[in-house]
């Protein structure tokens, strides 16, 4: 089963934008697919990540916010495979 990381975004948000642009290749060099989700459409999720966004995540695991975090996010996806 492929892993699928969470990224939430906003549509107004460069550094959402460049986040998914770093992650792609990381992505797809471990098979992994990437679900963009929108912050600002779940309440829940704007109230928790609201400062935070991009946000990426797998489950309810955390990897990185801001800007991808490479090291930390290949040291993951390995470990999970």
């Amino acid at each position: 089963m492929a892993t699928e990381l969470t990224l939430l975004s906003r549509s107004c948000c460069h550094l959402c934008h460049d986040m998914e642009v770093a992650l792609a290749p990381l992505a797809a060099e471990f098979g992994a697919s990437v679900k963009v989700v929108d912050v600002d459409s779940d309440a829940l999720l704007e109230a928790k990540y609201d400062e935070l966004v991009p946000v990426l995540l797998h489950c309810n695991t955390e990897l990185c916010h801001y800007f991808l975090d490479e090291p930390k996010t290949r040291e993951y996806l390995a470990k999970i495979r």
